[in-house]
């Protein structure tokens, strides 16, 4: 394998007597799309900040392309592009004036900002509306415009911080077939995401943050098939009821059952006979749930094993 296009060895952050990173490890493959989850406050957004050079870190080491973001963070920005969780763009100009605002801030040459402004505004399906006022965009216009303005100087490796919080399901998927199209141009992208789905759609490699530590490493495929391949849901109608069938499968079952208000969740590596065992148990108690679900296990289902916290 070549150089990791993200390096990141014992990285720790502390504000104060908070630890918001505690021995963070993990590594990039170049022309990749690598998933950073966990819950909120989990240290995801720190991190981030830590590799964009926003921050220092208080221990470890972090390289962006080879480059020390601490020591040659000037080096870092000028191949880094950042899209925050909040759209930075001005909504008093125009979408082509805030891409050709960006391009002089980044120095490109001057005469190729007109042509990448509107090379954007193509890709992002902005063309039509780069001459409007970003104020009377959708939210999912001004999403798009955001991660154009992050890639107007054309950066090998680009942070999304929860890029599609608050999008609808079209403005969503139009965003996530635009990063499927940056990663098959050879950029190397870093996200978070509070979408499980979003990084199970997109992500080669996911790292799972709780508390500032890495708990999870692996692909999507592999963190779930730790779980067996089958998720069983109970509908048990009131929430006292799922923790009273709780109770007793925890009694007779080798696998973890979980609860969330009413519902009742249990994963199996053999989900037929485990199905019919449990509703036997659960009529011999008078808990006959209201509905049965049986699905194969998500990225969902990892994250709230792992963390206890629902995404």
């Amino acid at each position: 394998m070549g150089q990791a296009a993200i390096s990141v060895t014992g990285l720790s952050k502390r504000f104060g007597t908070v630890t918001a990173l505690e021995s963070v490890d993990f590594d990039v493959r170049p022309g990749t799309v690598f998933g950073l989850l966990g819950p909120n406050g989990a240290g995801k957004s720190t991190a981030i900040r830590i590799l964009t050079t926003i921050v220092p870190p208080s221990a470890g080491h972090a390289e962006v392309l080879g480059h020390d973001v601490v020591r040659e963070a000037a080096a870092v920005r000028g191949v880094i592009g950042l899209a925050g969780q909040y759209a930075a763009v001005d909504k008093n100009l125009t979408g082509r004036e805030n891409l050709r605002m960006i391009g002089r801030l980044t120095h490109l040459r001057h005469s190729r900002i007109r042509a990448r402004a509107a090379e954007l505004l193509e890709r992002f399906d902005l063309t039509n509306a780069g001459d409007r006022p970003v104020r009377t965009y959708s939210g999912g216009m001004r999403r798009r415009l955001d991660v154009a303005a992050a890639l107007v100087p054309d950066p090998p490796v680009l942070f999304l911080d929860e890029p599609t919080t608050g999008l609808d399901p079209h403005s969503r998927n139009a965003l996530w077939d635009m990063i499927r199209q940056l990663v098959d141009d050879g950029t190397t992208v870093l996200l978070t995401t509070q979408y499980l789905e979003e990084a199970d759609r997109l992500a080669q490699r996911v790292v799972v943050i709780d508390h500032g530590r890495v708990i999870a490493d692996d692909t999507p495929a592999l963190l779930k098939a730790r779980l067996g391949s089958t998720v069983i849901e109970f509908d048990m109608g009131e929430a006292a009821r799922a923790l009273s069938a709780c109770a007793l499968l925890r009694q007779h079952c080798t696998e973890s059952p979980r609860t969330d208000g009413p519902r009742l969740r249990l994963t199996s590596p053999d989900g037929s006979r485990q199905l019919l065992d449990v509703l036997r148990l659960l009529e011999a108690h008078g808990l006959v749930p209201r509905t049965v679900s049986v699905r194969e296990a998500s990225l969902d289902d990892v994250f709230l094993q792992l963390t206890g916290d629902q995404p």
